[in-house]
């Protein structure tokens, strides 16, 4: 019987790779996966994509565009040339030589890591899998998750990592809506469970993408650094934020401070207030390292502190349009507000962790009246109850108490909301000052 050395199982890959002859599975067709597949695809490989959710896989299927950061023609006519596949049988893992897990990894009501979308990933991929194969994890998680979760799951068999299989980890880098930097020219970061492991994900990275590839030492540091990257920005938002209601209670005028304080030329970056954090990574990243430090007796004070400042910007939103509204005689019980936008960020269809949604959530409570307009997003579910939007008309704009910019979406006329308003309260500092308006 000829044994397959693990030499040759290395060559191997990495020359069905290079000659973009492998099949690739991405596991998870969402905001990172659809786009992940495509660009594969894109590239010449054979894709299959995973997902439990039919709908997903019959769009896929039928060449129906359902991500923003995908060209609906490019996936039509990948999926017309035979290209690019999807379905829910896990079983067509056997079909491929390298795949990729790109699952949500949501956080629970204690804000501790659910995953299970990984955890069932993995094992249908260990099911199915072949010797030879690469897997590498993308899903944002805790450092450990692929040594101390993936792998076990994967060897549970009797296959062992680095001799029957590439094992590593390279976290996701999309960024909604950014018109420089997509899937196929951000820098990617990999980490191996061995050294062949990397070489072998790196070579598929090099084979698909634009952007660099940075090899790390182990999945454990290319875990960390996702989770850096997204407290960092997370951190510095809770400092602007904090600024801003420092600043509203001193009547200075915190977008001019910081518009001064980025005219320095080193030694500060500019980052800016808003109604809150939204997305599925910078609101909820750092809260997988506070609860993996835990296990190490370590107490993240300081991204607490960051979580606990944006988490409050919503009821700051709230406490400003009672202030707006009593100037004009009236309380926000009752009063008509318009909230323009609903998405997390500007001209994207993504409300995931909105914090337009806890704003309307505390205006419900409240007892003011409130439609929302997104041109982006027809409807959103405020907890399970499904709310369509409104389009924008002079009338709307005239018949409100209050006009609240919570997304600034390029497509809104400005110059008819600084017009028709009775009053604006804008978040993101959006529109020229007038005597209708009110910054955050």
């Amino acid at each position: 019987m000829t044994t397959i050395t693990l030499e040759k199982l290395d060559a191997n890959l990495i020359s069905k790779l290079q000659s973009k002859t492998a099949t690739i599975g991405v596991v998870g067709l969402g905001y990172v996966g659809l786009p992940l597949a495509v660009e594969k695809a894109k590239a010449g490989f054979n894709v299959i994509g995973f997902d439990v959710q039919e709908e997903k896989v019959n769009s896929v299927n039928d060449g129906i565009n359902y991500i923003g950061d995908v060209l609906p023609a490019d996936l039509e006519a990948l999926v017309k040339c035979g290209k690019l596949k999807a379905t829910s049988d896990y079983s067509f893992i056997k079909e491929v030589d390298a795949v990729a897990i790109c699952v949500p990894t949501p956080l629970d009501i204690y804000k501790q890591p659910n995953m299970s979308y990984v955890e069932s990933s993995a094992k249908a991929i260990a099911d199915n899998f072949t010797k030879g194969t690469l897997i590498v994890l993308e899903s944002t998680t805790y450092p450990g998750t692929t040594e101390e979760l993936i792998k076990p799951i994967l060897e549970a068999e009797g296959m062992i990592c680095g001799e029957d299989f590439f094992l590593a980890y390279s976290p996701e880098r999309v960024d909604p809506g950014n018109k420089d930097f997509n899937t196929k020219n951000t820098p990617k970061v990999v980490g191996g469970m061995t050294e062949n492991c990397t070489k072998v994900a790196a070579a598929m990275y090099r084979a698909v993408l634009e952007g660099d590839v940075h090899e790390v030492s182990s999945p454990a540091v290319a875990e960390m650094e996702k989770l850096l990257e997204n407290t960092f920005r997370n951190i510095n938002v809770a400092l602007a934020n904090e600024m801003a209601i420092l600043c509203h209670k001193m009547d200075i005028d915190v977008w001019e401070v910081i518009d001064a304080a980025a005219t320095k030329p080193y030694g500060f970056m500019p980052f800016y207030p808003g109604p809150g954090l939204g997305g599925h990574c910078i609101p909820i990243d750092p809260w997988y390292l506070t609860w993996k430090a835990r296990e190490y007796n370590y107490h993240t004070k300081l991204i607490e502190t960051a979580g606990e400042i944006n988490d409050s910007m919503p009821d700051f939103v709230v406490q400003r349009c009672a202030e707006i509204l009593n100037e004009q005689g009236k309380a926000l019980r009752g009063s008509k507000i318009l909230v323009l936008g609903v998405a997390y960020k500007k001209d994207i269809d993504d409300y995931r962790e909105s914090p337009v949604l806890p704003i309307l959530d505390r205006l419900t409570k409240t007892g003011a009246e409130w439609c929302v307009v997104d041109p982006y997003i027809p409807e959103f579910k405020l907890h399970r109850e499904l709310v369509k939007t409104v389009e924008m008309t002079e009338e709307s704009l005239h018949e409100s108490d209050l006009v609240l910019i919570a997304t600034n979406h390029s497509g809104f006329d400005y110059h008819l909301i600084g017009e028709k308003s009775k009053a604006i309260l804008d978040t993101r500092n959006t529109i020229v000052d007038n005597d209708k308006y009110y910054k955050l």
